[in-house]
């Protein structure tokens, strides 16, 4: 009887054992902060445009020294050739290859694939940037530079956060694999192949997928869990053989560009209602559920004003506001190819000219159906006008919607992360953009997915003077090291 009362310390000391140390972690990235503010600059320092065929020499340098740094770690690493690239004028580039890496391949642990990519948006100085956008320049906390928030600091944060680990002799609470690619601001040509054709090799084991390419709403940190798809159309008006004097032949002549303008015009209502039969009708109903969470989001509108630059917005309330940038569709009209757009006037009626406009897909909607609905719409208002001029609408992306379920194990485990590192629960919010490698992990590897940001709201990605806070990078680090951790106390079954 006397032994009964010493048994439950005796499993608080063998528990205790094994008990996370954050501390140490944590301190361990406060006082390597400086390596890793010169590990971006590092990064920054390439010319990683994947968009400019002239810097691809930059884009392999880059993926060669995010292979090298992973290999110096002693990870398994890979750099696969995912091909060519075929240029408008019939030429061939060699794509960037795609690097794998691999820490850890205990069976009796769980997996999580890191996806990240370290190509950048074209920037230069001349485009009003107050500083050399290769050049990371630390300015009151925030480090600017091209690539810093989108995506370099967050895949920097992630090695560094498995470093952490290494450093202070400690276990990986979980098996690490890394996917870093080179062209996700072009498309990620080559991407959607390898991942099908690796799909049985080295995805067979990862059972979660993270993501950290997008940023946070507001001050507080965020889980995202679904991000909004694309289809983009062309819309072609061809008419006379040739430009026209507008002088000489105005009058009587049907002019494509006003039959174009006609058509856009029936797309989208003044007050932003989609005028497209079916559109709207396929759009999953706001729940009650979601109406509670957009509520409980931390969101400033006269910021979100001001940053846009507008003195008045579509909506006036949160939910609204929030429900149309990332649930419900879109129509953009982008611009008019064909169409006299240089400074000064021409007196010129275009032969032919092309529209071109998206719409942002949303739970449940279908991109195939979508550009039925588009092409036959137009195609019936076209012919309402009598119009002898020729309509052609082509579609040429059709990025699918993403979304995943915040009340997953997954996400759980990402909220519990956030607590630790910032005491404080995160947003769950998602995205009015399209991340297309999201939807193809789901339906090629059927795995789970989260996004975890660690961007600002206000870090300008694709913007002038794009910048990661030194506090983002450094707190980030800190909820990757804890995110790993409590990712290792899911069950297998989780997926």
């Amino acid at each position: 009887q006397m032994n009964v009362p010493v048994l439950p310390s005796i499993l608080l000391l063998i528990s205790t054992a094994h008990a996370f140390q954050y501390t140490e972690l944590a301190q361990y990235i406060d006082s390597h902060q400086e390596e890793y503010v010169e590990a971006l600059r590092d990064w920054i320092a390439i010319e990683s445009d994947s968009s400019n065929v002239l810097k691809r020499a930059e884009l392999h340098r880059m993926m060669d020294m995010t292979a090298q740094k992973l290999r110096l770690m002693g990870g398994t690493v890979e750099l696969v050739d995912v091909g060519e690239q075929e240029l408008p004028d019939g030429q061939t580039l060699a794509l960037p290859k795609v690097v794998t890496a691999q820490f850890g391949n205990d069976s009796n642990k769980l997996t999580v694939c890191v996806y990240g990519h370290v190509d950048v948006q074209p920037a230069k100085l001349e485009d009003g940037w107050a500083t050399d956008p290769y050049n990371l320049t630390d300015i009151n906390g925030n480090l600017y530079g091209r690539g810093a928030s989108d995506n370099k600091a967050p895949v920097l944060a992630w090695i560094h956060a498995v470093e952490a680990y290494q450093a202070l002799n400690m276990e990986l609470p979980v098996n690490v694999k890394f996917v870093i690619e080179g062209m996700e601001e072009t498309g990620s040509n080559g991407l959607d192949a390898m991942i099908m054709a690796q799909r049985d090799t080295f995805f067979s084991d990862v059972d979660y997928i993270i993501i950290s390419d997008c940023g946070w709403l507001s001050r507080r940190p965020a889980l995202t869990y679904g991000t909004r798809g694309n289809c983009y159309f062309f819309a072609e008006v061809e008419g006379p053989k040739q430009d026209l004097h507008s002088g000489v032949y105005g009058g009587t002549v049907i002019e494509p560009m006003t039959d174009l303008i006609g058509i856009l015009d029936t797309l989208i209502s003044p007050s932003g209602t989609i005028l497209i039969p079916g559109i709207r009708e396929a759009v999953a109903p706001l729940s009650d559920d979601e109406w509670k969470m957009y509520q409980d989001i931390q969101f400033d509108i006269e910021n979100h004003k001001n940053k846009t630059g507008v003195n008045q917005l579509m909506y006036n309330n949160k939910v609204d506001l929030l429900a149309h940038m990332w649930r419900y569709p879109t129509v953009s009209i982008h611009g008019i190819e064909g169409a006299f757009s240089d400074p000064g006037t021409k007196t010129v009626i275009p032969a032919k000219v092309t529209a071109k406009f998206s719409i942002r897909q949303v739970p449940n909607m279908d991109p195939a159906m979508v550009k039925k609905q588009v092409t036959d719409y137009l195609h019936s208002v076209f012919a309402k006008r009598k119009s002898p001029n020729k309509l052609k609408v082509t579609m040429v992306i059709g990025a699918k919607p993403w979304l995943a379920d915040p009340q997953h194990p997954l996400y759980e485990a990402g909220k519990a992360a956030v607590n630790r590192v910032f005491n404080t629960d995160p947003d769950l919010i998602r995205e009015g953009g399209t991340i297309p490698i999201a939807r193809t992990f789901q339906d090629v590897t059927m795995k789970s997915i989260i996004m975890m940001p660690i961007g600002g709201f206000d870090d300008g990605m694709h913007s002038q003077n794009e910048k990661m806070s030194r506090y983002n990078y450094i707190e980030g680090t800190k909820l990757f090291v804890s995110f790993l951790y409590e990712v290792s106390k899911l069950k297998k079954t989780s997926v």
